[in-house]
């Protein structure tokens, strides 16, 4: 599959864990980075409001600028860094200039709205790929006088450039969805493991599902999702659960001969299957125990969601997982398109959230701006995905939909919540 396929399939998970591993496959180029590959909303403000954009925005695609140089846009006095990949490995710099087209259509969006001040301007800078190029572009950052930076995309350029505005004081909210790279004043915008896990094992709690299992790929973002698995379940008051994990995809058979006794005897009648991988598989053998689907529910991960072959498997028929409303990229998708002649990547919905909240009046002409107090208001925000807020350890919560697999492919079956 070539990188042009590639970029326009990013997800938010696909920046996770690590820039060290890139996967192939032609299901999204997931990138073992540091969440919903990489990964929204607020208080107060007019994140996300109205239609979208009509006008504004200028109508040519960005292209990599020389490095050291900073290109601008938005008319407003306060400063905001927009610090993406635009040069490097092709696939990761075609995501980030798909990025920089979805903040100029927030810019747009904000300067054809008569009720919407216009009180910043973005400073956007190409971080390359290496954690060095962050770390370099965010110096830059803070010498334009950058009040908010918003980006990188990866897990190690966050920390790399995190160094840097900690040191200045200045916020940082990056767009990887590994909660592990959030900190003071260092802010992660996406889909975390725990946020999709808690929002599934709440809704099967309160479906009366009493014994949650799950299976999950001996990687980090496996130990990761794990991880989550463990502490959401015993939060929604379950008895901590079976967990299986697995090397390659070769040891699902065993895997469900092991758990099968305790599917027919209801001790697991909820298996978490999060990895898009191989969770058909998984779901195939599970349907070839005999087990009854109505005794045991498939439950997936955001990371499905945009998988068209998984989402029409018989196997996963019936199957739920919990979800970004796709609302927010439809709303946007037909100006992207127009303006910058591609669809927009899943991710491009980061970007102009991060936009728009970075102009809220509230944030934008505090003093002194965009301070902790302000942007982890509990209320949170509306963003171009939903409502989402910050915590104080600088990690995100998102409203999420839960969906099932039809005949059909997916459907929403509860609503977005938090």
């Amino acid at each position: 599959m070539g990188n042009d396929a590639k970029a326009t399939n990013w997800t938010r998970r696909s920046v996770m864990i690590g820039l060290a591993t890139i996967l192939a496959g032609c299901s999204g180029g997931t990138f073992q980075l540091g969440s919903r590959n990489l990964t929204l909303p607020w208080g107060t403000g007019s994140a996300g409001a109205g239609s979208s954009p009509g006008g504004g925005a200028t109508g040519t695609p960005i292209t990599p600028m020389p490095s050291g140089n900073a290109q601008r846009f938005g008319r407003g006095p306060v400063p905001v860094a927009l610090i993406l990949p635009l040069s490097g490995e092709p696939a990761l710099a075609q995501l980030g200039t798909a990025l920089a087209n979805a903040s100029r259509l927030a810019i747009g969006f904000i300067e054809a709205s008569p009720t919407i001040g216009e009180n910043i301007t973005i400073f956007l800078r190409d971080s390359g790929t290496s954690p060095a190029g962050a770390a370099s572009a965010a110096s830059a950052a803070i010498r334009d006088g950058a009040r908010l930076v918003l980006g990188p995309v990866t897990a190690e350029q966050i920390s790399a450039a995190a160094s840097v505005t900690r040191a200045a004081n200045i916020p940082l909210i990056g767009f990887a969805n590994n909660g592990a790279v959030a900190g003071p004043n260092v802010y992660v915008l996406n889909v975390l493991p725990d946020t999709e896990m808690k929002r599934a094992m709440v809704y099967i709690r309160d479906q009366g599902r009493r014994g949650p299992a799950g299976v999950f790929p001996a990687t980090p973002y496996g130990e990761a999702l794990a991880m989550a698995f463990r502490q959401q379940a015993i939060a929604a008051g379950f008895s901590p659960g079976a967990v299986y994990t697995f090397s390659d995809v070769s040891e699902a058979q065993g895997i469900i001969n092991q758990a099968k006794p305790q599917m027919e005897s209801g001790m697991i009648d909820a298996l978490f299957l999060p990895d898009r991988a191989s969770a058909a598989r998984f779901a195939a053998l599970v349907a070839q125990t005999g087990v009854d689907k109505d005794f045991v529910q498939l439950v997936g991960s955001a990371d499905w969601a945009n998988d068209p072959a998984l989402l029409a498997d018989p196997a996963l028929r019936g199957a739920i997982f919990p979800a970004v409303d796709d609302a927010g990229l439809n709303a946007i998708r037909p100006d992207y398109q127009r303006q910058f002649g591609a669809a927009p990547p899943q991710m491009a919905t980061i970007a102009y959230t991060a936009t728009i909240l970075a102009n809220v009046n509230t944030l934008s002409l505090a003093n002194p701006p965009y301070s902790q107090a302000l942007l982890t208001n509990p209320s949170g925000f509306a963003g171009r995905d939903g409502l989402f807020r910050f915590n104080a350890n600088g990690r995100s919560d998102y409203a999420l939909v839960i969906r099932q697999i039809g005949s059909g492919g997916a459907t929403t079956l509860d609503a977005a919540k938090l």
